[in-house]
């Protein structure tokens, strides 16, 4: 029998990802996807100047990421004379893994000393050679920052995460069984948390000149997966990071869930025709083993995303053990490949295939697979169940829901396969009515930064008109990292802030430093004399949290005052003008007012250092100190 805790969904709760064309969000590459990008290039100008003379002459097509040597050493808290010789591709994981977390909505200073793992994909970029050409003196810097274990390592140690940290290398399936390792981790409770993904890199010719002379690369610079002239694969750089939850735990702490692990698996080819040859038969039963994994029979998989590299002897194989796992179906098997958009991004290329099937998922739509002109005549077309979609195509859910799968085979024999449901429907947000005003704060650690963090805000409004701004400014508030230059705005509609964030960005609105300790916050309690009857009336129509605290109240107190706490309050039709100035009457709602306000503020992150009441006020100040608690402070003022 199948053990509920070693088996149990795995969300997926924030992505993060730097792809070829200028790729630098999982949005942003759906909308790539859906116009049927071709990524591969002749490697950037700059970037071939950054070769060593002997490498420029065989610099290759590919699918390339620019600037891959722009990084900010102190936001890390790094040295420029660690950073300059450490492998670009370390620096791309420290930023995608804050991008990622900062989409999970996670502030990564509330991970320290946390156990969140990290499984991190990847080998060499090979950037040693170029250090080593520059003629640096050799110091430690240079091992730990050009070997694969600090690639995970540094990440642990920098944002403070104190789970398992593990760097995977099996070659072109490495960040799927990374993503497999950190699945595992979860259902066995060694961590509450993981970042899992991988990253690919190209910086000098060696590689290429060995897959070259091998003939395992394209001529022509494409992956044309499961056509007639495949002929190898092109190379891909890029990262992606996946933020991993048990799937119990990202409800319960309510996380907007992006889709659900429900099982993986991985395998060795064992013995095969030879060390890098594909196994048929390893792949099929590696498929079936996720399948088992997650409780998922054949019939309800819509689509996988497959290896797929485009090589003549791979195709066949990898399609036939498709056929041979899924031959019991009688509506067709999507399959597809992004190595024909991006290339084979190697060690990320499984986790670049777990973002686009994320985002498939999302919208219930299959984009189109490109440079398909003639099927592969060696793959058995007619009898298979598996279709190849050449243009957008829906999604339909198959037994009331989505579900895919995505492959990744290493030339080490190491196979991996995931299986992805759609996330389950959210629950409705708990509003009374929308609050007239929204306020968004933003920071950034100096000014040229928040100008472009604005920029970047003020581009969102505008292609998301529809947004929802409570939801928006509310992530700021609670789950953006809060640094020394700062920028608030109000606004009630989605174009007047994007207005006003446009101002910002040409320096017309106040900015702000911040110092570089909080400010301790006193929170004051009124006396008697102060109320007025509807005090708090709008908050408790717009403000779930208050109108939690005052009904708590509420119902504590029935019976115990001359008439209903919301009547008193002048909240109700019946309520009478007269009650509220009446002490036995004034003292309870002033009590319960500043008690609802305290938790309104609390709930917005603003945590009181000092509480001081006066009269009245003493008992609600006492009272949200913990004193005593809320029944009895309600118990004294009734």
């Amino acid at each position: 029998p199948r053990a509920a805790g070693l088996h149990e969904g795995i969300a997926i709760v924030g992505m993060g990802c730097r792809l070829p064309g200028g790729v630098e969000t999982p949005e942003a590459f759906w909308e790539k996807l859906l116009a049927g990008f071709d990524g591969v290039r002749v490697l950037p100008d700059q970037r071939l100047r950054d070769l060593p003379p002997s490498d420029r002459h065989s610099a290759p097509r590919g699918a390339f990421l620019e600037r891959v040597d722009e990084f900010d050493p102190t936001f890390f808290g790094l040295s420029p004379r660690e950073v300059v010789v450490m492998d670009p591709a370390h620096r791309l994981l420290l930023e995608t893994a804050w991008h990622a977390l900062e989409d999970a909505g996670i502030v990564p200073a509330a991970l320290f000393n946390q156990e969140v793992g990290v499984f991190i994909g990847g080998g060499t970029s090979n950037y040693m050679k170029l250090v080593e050409a520059s003629g640096l003196d050799r110091n430690l810097y240079m091992a730990t920052g050009n070997v694969p274990s600090t690639a995970a390592g540094r990440i642990s140690y920098l944002f403070g995460l104190t789970g398992p940290s593990v760097a995977v290398d099996t070659a072109c399936s490495s960040s799927l069984t990374a993503i497999h390792q950190a699945c595992q981790s979860l259902r066995l409770q060694e961590c509450r948390a993981a970042l899992a993904g991988g990253v690919n890199l190209i910086v000098d010719a060696d590689f290429t000149e060995m897959f070259a002379n091998s003939n395992m690369l394209s001529e022509d610079g494409r992956c044309k997966t499961f056509d007639a002239a495949a002929d190898g694969y092109v190379r891909g750089e890029g990262v992606a990071l996946l933020v991993l939850k048990r799937l119990a735990d990202a409800e319960r702490e309510g996380d907007r869930i992006l889709a659900v692990i429900r099982g993986s698996a991985i395998n060795q080819d064992g013995p095969s025709g030879g060390l890098t040859v594909p196994n048929g038969p390893s792949q099929e039963r590696v498929i079936r083993r996720a399948l088992a994994e997650a409780g998922v029979q054949p019939s309800e998989v819509g689509y996988i995303e497959a290896h797929g590299t485009g090589t003549p002897l791979g195709d066949p194989i990898e399609v036939g053990a498709l056929g041979k796992v899924f031959a019991e179906r009688t509506d067709p098997l999507y399959i597809g490949s992004v190595k024909t958009n991006i290339g084979h991004l190697e060690f990320a290329a499984g986790v670049a295939g777990v973002v686009k099937l994320v985002m498939a998922l999302q919208q219930g739509l299959i984009p189109p697979h490109l440079h398909l002109q003639q099927p592969n005549p060696h793959i058995d077309w007619a009898s298979l169940p598996v279709r190849v979609p050449t243009a957008a195509t829906p999604w339909a859910p198959n037994a009331a829901r989505r579900i895919g799968g995505v492959s990744s085979f290493g030339f080490s024999g190491t196979n991996a396969h995931v299986v992805v449901e759609e996330a389950p429907a959210p629950e409705a947000a708990i509003r009374a009515a929308e609050r007239p005003l929204h306020l968004l704060t933003l920071s950034a650690r100096d000014d040229a930064a928040l100008a472009a963090y604005a920029r970047s805000y003020s581009d969102f409004l505008e292609t998301h008109p529809e947004l929802d701004l409570g939801d928006l400014t509310y992530t700021s508030h609670v789950g953006r990292s809060h640094f020394s230059h700062r920028l608030s705005v109000v606004a009630d509609t989605a174009e007047s802030l994007r207005r006003q964030l446009e101002q910002a960005e040409a320096g017309k609105v106040q900015q702000g430093v911040a110092g570089l300790t909080a400010p301790q916050v006193a929170f004051l309690f009124t006396g008697q004399g102060a109320q007025y009857s509807g005090m708090g009336q709008e908050l408790y129509a717009t403000q779930p949290v208050f109108r939690e605290s005052i009904d708590r109240c509420a119902a504590l107190l029935d019976g115990q005052l001359e008439a209903p706490l919301l009547e008193l309050l002048g909240y109700t039709e019946e309520a009478a003008e007269q009650h509220i100035d009446r002490t036995e009457n004034t003292q309870p709602a002033l009590f319960v007012l500043e008690y609802a306000l305290a938790q309104l503020w609390r709930s917005w992150g603003i945590e009181p250092e000092i509480l001081l009441g006066h009269s009245v006020g003493e008992l609600a100040a006492a009272c949200v100190a913990g004193v005593f608690s809320l029944e009895d402070g309600l118990t004294l003022v009734a």
